[in-house]
């Protein structure tokens, strides 16, 4: 199974946009599902529901934290290698969909009022193109991570 398949199977099983791109890549990470899991759970929903930037956005960006971020913050180098990299994914994505913003994402679905994650039921489903969503932001990591991209793609 494929990363944007795996992602969207996690999707489907209830974890959130964020967790399920996240936990997706856990062979390539290295880090175990649980600890994906809670690592991406802040950003479902566009950031808890804030509708902010898309969740899956999130979970991608935090997956190529992982492999290709930089930990000293005194290499200016490497700091500007990985921003072209989330832009580079963030152009990619806006691309597919005109926009990496949650409630632009959902422009139309009716979406319950409040703070409350909504149940997982078959209409939810049905009417949000989250799943989607949550195939292409795995997409496009496997995409970037297998072209080896290196900064020059950035337009």
């Amino acid at each position: 199974m494929d990363h944007a398949e795996k992602a969207k199977k996690l999707f489907m099983e209830g974890y959130n946009c964020a967790q399920a791109v996240a936990c997706a890549f856990t062979d390539l990470t290295g880090l175990d599902e649980e600890t994906s899991a809670r690592m991406a759970s802040s950003f479902g929903g566009g950031m808890g529901r804030l509708r902010e930037v898309c969740g899956t956005v999130s979970g991608a960006l935090l997956v190529l934290g992982m492999l290709h971020g930089y930990e000293d913050p005194t290499d200016q180098e490497a700091k500007k290698a990985h921003y072209a990299l989330v832009r580079e994914f963030a152009r990619r994505f806006r691309q597919i969909n005109g926009t990496i913003i949650c409630r632009e994402l959902l422009e139309g679905v009716r979406v319950r009022p409040g703070d409350d994650p909504e149940p997982r039921t078959r209409e939810y489903y049905a009417c949000r193109p989250c799943l989607r969503h949550v195939g292409e932001a795995a997409a496009i990591v496997d995409e970037l991570l297998e072209n080896g991209f290196q900064g020059h793609e950035v337009s």
